[in-house]
C-alpha cells in the first residue's frame, strides 16, 4: 500500500503528474486547478494551525482566504466538529483528537464537496477514533460530502467506510463497495457452536476445532442443513451456526498475495 500520501498529492495538484489525469468536479486539475480545486477540503499529513491562537481565531483566519465565509458558517462548522464548549480555548490546550477536528473544521469552511484526508485517524486514541468516524459518517450523510480516505488501519475503515480502492506496488488492484469485496473473497466458512466439539469431530471429519464448544468448516450454505441433522442424529446440540465474516484486512491480503501493509 506503498504511495498512499503521493496518490493524494497528485490528486491535489501538490505533485507533477508524470502520466494519467485526475479530474475532479469534471475539471482537469492540471489544466483547470483553480476551477478543479475549488470544492476540495483536504488535510494532508497534520493539520496547520497556530498554537498560541484560539481554535475560533484559527478559522477566522483560514475564513479570511476564501470569500464570503460569514460568522455563521463558522458557527455551523464549529457545531459539526463539536467544539462549541472549547473553540475559544487556546489550540495548544487541545487534545489531538480536538486538533484534527478543527482541522476538519478549517477544510470545510468553504463547503466543498470533496474531503480528502490522509491518515485521519493516526495516533489517535479510541475516544478520538470513535468521535473522529462519527464526524465523517454525518460529514458523508448530512451534508452531502465525499469523503476520500488514505489509512493503513484497515479494521477501522471497515467500520465506516462504503468503497475501497488498494493500490499495490503503486498500481490498482482492486476498486468497489467493501461488501462486494469482502464477498468476492469469502470462502464459504460456518461457524457452529455445539455442545460437545469432540463428538461433533468424530461425526465430521472436515472441521477445525477453535475450543470446547466452537468449531469452523468450509460449507456450502445448500449443504448446511444436511450437517444439521447429522449431527443432531448423533446427539450433539447445535446451538448457533453462522457465517464466518470476512474482514477488509482479509480482502486486502488475499487481493495483494500479502503484500505488506506501509
Amino acid at each position: 500500500m506503498h504511495g498512499k500520501t503521493t496518490t493524494i498529492k497528485l490528486i491535489l495538484g501538490l505533485q507533477n503528474i508524470t502520466s494519467g489525469k485526475v479530474i475532479i468536479n469534471g475539471y482537469d486539475i492540471e489544466k483547470e486547478f483553480t476551477h478543479a480545486i475549488k470544492r476540495v477540503g483536504a488535510i494532508v499529513e497534520n493539520p496547520d494551525m497556530y498554537m498560541y491562537l484560539s481554535g475560533y481565531q484559527n478559522l477566522k483566519l483560514v475564513a479570511n482566504l476564501y470569500k464570503g465565509i460569514t460568522k455563521e458558517r463558522i458557527d455551523k462548522v464549529v457545531k459539526l466538529v463539536k467544539l462549541e464548549n472549547r473553540i475559544h480555548d487556546k489550540v495548544s490546550k487541545y487534545s489531538l483528537g480536538m486538533r484534527q477536528r478543527l482541522g476538519i473544521a478549517q477544510a470545510i469552511l468553504h463547503e466543498p464537496n470533496l474531503l480528502i484526508l490522509d491518515e485521519p485517524t493516526n495516533g489517535l486514541d479510541p475516544e478520538g477514533i470513535k468521535e473522529m468516524r462519527e464526524l465523517l459518517v454525518e460529514l458523508a450523510t448530512k451534508e452531502k460530502m465525499g469523503v476520500l480516505i488514505s489509512s493503513h488501519n484497515l479494521a477501522e475503515l471497515d467500520n465506516f467506510c462504503t468503497k475501497v480502492c488498494i493500490i499495490k506496488n503503486g498500481e490498482v488492484i482492486e476498486t468497489s463497495e467493501i461488501a462486494k469485496i469482502k464477498k468476492a473473497v469469502g470462502h464459504e466458512v460456518r461457524l457452529f457452536e455445539v455442545d460437545d466439539v469432540n463428538c461433533a469431530k468424530k461425526v465430521l471429519k472436515e472441521i477445525t476445532i477453535l475450543d470446547d464448544h466452537r468449531f469452523k468448516i468450509n460449507l456450502p450454505k445448500e449443504e448446511v442443513p444436511g450437517i444439521i441433522n447429522k449431527l443432531a442424529e448423533n446427539q450433539v446440540k447445535i446451538y448457533e451456526v453462522k457465517q464466518e465474516e470476512k474482514s477488509l484486512e482479509d480482502a486486502f491480503f488475499e487481493k495483494t498475495g500479502g503484500n505488506i501493509i506501509a
